[in-house]
């Protein structure tokens, strides 16, 4: 069970680290970044995307239950979740708990056969 929380909170120091990349840097990509080879539709698609996402992530009622499901099932993938919370401002510390509670419980489903042999 050690092995278990070990792995959890060296996962949440590495998603902290996306966490807090996208959290400061943020607002200086946003003004920067634009892509001229997308056409017009898929440019209107990702913009959807990314305000959905927006407003999902920004609330606590729906942005820490993403963060804890993408920590225990990997869908959607933790990473990106972790840097679109820390770009849409999920508090830090929430995060962090969210974060490494989905990995406790996800190493532990998978230790559990080693443990009961």
């Amino acid at each position: 069970m050690l092995a278990v929380l070990g792995l959890a909170l060296g996962q949440t120091a590495g998603k902290l680290l996306l966490f807090e990349s996208a959290r400061r840097g943020a607002g200086r990509l946003a003004g920067t970044r634009t892509r001229r080879h997308r056409s017009s539709q898929a440019a209107a698609r990702a913009g959807r995307w990314a305000a959905a996402m927006r407003r999902w992530l920004s609330r606590r009622r729906t942005g820490l239950p993403t963060v804890l499901v993408s920590a225990a099932l990997g869908v959607p993938p933790l990473a990106v979740v972790s840097l679109a919370a820390g770009a849409m401002g999920l508090r830090r510390r929430e995060f962090a708990v969210a974060c490494c509670a989905g990995r406790v419980l996800r190493f532990a489903v998978l230790a559990l056969p080693m443990a009961l042999t």
